[in-house]
C-alpha cells in the first residue's frame, strides 16, 4: 500500500484511508496519483468532486495505446469504477462519412483497431451510454450539464472552458485519466481554477469592432494572446446581447474552444453575461491586469495569418467539416436552412464538395424528429457523430484538402479555416 508514502497536502481521514488501501490496492494508487498530481501544483488539500456525471477525454480505440487499456483492465478487475456515471469524447469512426477503401483500411486495422473492445471497457468502468459520445456533453440533449458551483473532474479542454465560463462550475484542465481517476475516488487537488484567486482575470480584453466578430477568430485571437491566463472580455455583450439564451450560448461554445485550444484558457468572463462577471463586475479582475484591444484590424490580422499546411495551397477543396466542437440543435437547424437557401440560390441541388456536419448523438436524434433532417438530406450533407479531429488523424486524412470553420480543428490538424459564410459559399458555389 502507501504507508510510506510522504506528500504536502492535508487529507482528510477518509482520504487518507483510500490512500493506505481502505478501498483496496487499486483505489490507493489512484488516490496516490491524484495526491502526486496535486502536490506537483501546490494543492494544500483535495475536495470533493460535486458533479452529477464525469467526462472523458479518450473516447478512441487507438491500437498502439496498449498502456491505456492494460489500465483499464486493472481498474476494473481491482473495483476501482467510476464513482459516477460519464460521458465521454465523440467516436472517431462513422461509415456515413466519406471515405474510401484504402482510408477505411488505415482506419479499422491499424488506427482504430481496438474500438470495440474499448467501448467496452469504457461501459464497466461507468459509460452513460451508447449515445453520450460527444464534446459538447453539456448540452441539454446529452444530460450532462453541470450546475453553478459544482467541482468537476473533467479534461476535455472546449467542454472544461463552457463549464468554467458559461455554468459558472469549477474544473481545471486537466489531462487524459486524470479526468477518470477523480471521477473514480471522488476527489479532486484544489488549485487553479477551483480556487477563487485562480479564477480571477488577468487580462483586461476590450472588443472594440465595428461588426459582430465571428466567435472562432475572436476566440483564436484572445487566446494566441493570453495563453493559460484568464480574460475579462469588455464590449462583446454589444453584439452577443446579456442573457445566456441558445444563440449566446452556441456563440461562447465556438468562442471557447478556439480560446482553448489556440491557446490554453480554462476560464473567461464576459463583462455583463457569464454567471462571474454579472455577479462580481470587475472587482474578479486581478490587480495588475494587462490590456489587449480588439478591432476589426487585429481580427483580420489575425485571421490572415494562418498557415496554410496544404502541399498546394491553391487545390480544390476535397472535404468540408463543420462542427467542432459539436454543432447544437439550434446550429444544426440554421445551417440547413443556410445551405438549402445557398443551393437555391445559385441553382444547385447538392452542396459543391462532401460536407459533413457534426453533432452529439443525442442532438442527432432530436434533430431526425424534425423536417429539418429531411431537407438537410436533400442538400448531400452528411450528419454525424464522430470527431472530425480524430478523423484527421489519418495520415490519408492528412494529405487531403479539407475545410472547416472551426479554429480548434484548424489548430491540431492540416485543415484550412475559413469563415462560417465563406465555408457556406464554396459548399454551396464551388468557389475558391
Amino acid at each position: 500500500m502507501n504507508e510510506n508514502f510522504n506528500y504536502k497536502m492535508e487529507l482528510t481521514e477518509e482520504q487518507a484511508a483510500i490512500l493506505h488501501g481502505s478501498k483496496g490496492e487499486t483505489m490507493a494508487k489512484v488516490m496516490k496519483t491524484l495526491v502526486l498530481y496535486g502536490d506537483a501544483f501546490g494543492a494544500p488539500k483535495m475536495v470533493p468532486v460535486t458533479s452529477k456525471m464525469g467526462h472523458l477525454v479518450t473516447s478512441f480505440g487507438l491500437g498502439v495505446m496498449k498502456p491505456v487499456y492494460e489500465l483499464m483492465d486493472t481498474l476494473i478487475d481491482g473495483g476501482a469504477i467510476s464513482g459516477q456515471k460519464f460521458s465521454v469524447d465523440p467516436k472517431p469512426l462513422d461509415k456515413n462519412v466519406p471515405s474510401d477503401f484504402l482510408k477505411n483500411f488505415v482506419f479499422n486495422k491499424f488506427m482504430y483497431s481496438v474500438q470495440d473492445e474499448y467501448d467496452a471497457q469504457l461501459k464497466k468502468l461507468g459509460l452513460v451510454d451508447s449515445k453520450a459520445y460527444t464534446c459538447t456533453c453539456y448540452m441539454d440533449e446529452v444530460g450532462n450539464k453541470p450546475n453553478k458551483g459544482d467541482v468537476l473532474s473533467w479534461a476535455e479542454s472546449s467542454a472544461v472552458v463552457y463549464a468554467n465560463s458559461v455554468l459558472g462550475a469549477k474544473c481545471n484542465r486537466n489531462s487524459g485519466i486524470i479526468e477518470l481517476f477523480g471521477s473514480i475516488v471522488g476527489f479532486v487537488p484544489y488549485f487553479g481554477l477551483l480556487t477563487e484567486e485562480g479564477r480571477k482575470a488577468t487580462w483586461i480584453v476590450e472588443v472594440k469592432t465595428t461588426k459582430k466578430p465571428e466567435a472562432q477568430i475572436l476566440g483564436s485571437a484572445i487566446g494566441m494572446k493570453v495563453m493559460e491566463d484568464v480574460p475579462f472580455v469588455k464590449g462583446l455583450d454589444k453584439w452577443i446581447g446579456t442573457e445566456l439564451d441558445g444563440d449566446t450560448c452556441a456563440y461562447l461554445k465556438d468562442f471557447g474552444a478556439a480560446t482553448a485550444s489556440n491557446g490554453a484558457v480554462g476560464l473567461y468572463h464576459i463583462e455583463n453575461l457569464t454567471p462571474e462577471a454579472v455577479e462580481q463586475g470587475e472587482s474578479i479582475i486581478a490587480d495588475g491586469a494587462k490590456t489587449y484591444v480588439i478591432d476589426d484590424a487585429e481580427l483580420e490580422r489575425v485571421y490572415k495569418n494562418y498557415p496554410v499546411m496544404w502541399a498546394d495551397k491553391n487545390a480544390t477543396p476535397k472535404l468540408c467539416f463543420v462542427g467542432c466542437p459539436h454543432l447544437s440543435l439550434a446550429q444544426l437547424k440554421e445551417w440547413t436552412d443556410n445551405v438549402a437557401n445557398g443551393l437555391k440560390k445559385n441553382g444547385l441541388s447538392k452542396v459543391s464538395i462532401p460536407t459533413v456536419f457534426t453533432a452529439a448523438p443525442g442532438v442527432i436524434e432530436q434533430f431526425n424528429k424534425t423536417p429539418y433532417a429531411a431537407k438537410l438530406k436533400a442538400t448531400g450533407v452528411v450528419l454525424s457523430y464522430i470527431c472530425p479531429l480524430m478523423y484527421m488523424n489519418n495520415p490519408l486524412a492528412k494529405k487531403m484538402p479539407v475545410i472547416t470553420n472551426s479554429n480548434k480543428l484548424r489548430t491540431y490538424t492540416t485543415s484550412r479555416y475559413y469563415k462560417s459564410e465563406e465555408i457556406l459559399a464554396i459548399i454551396t458555389k464551388g468557389v475558391k
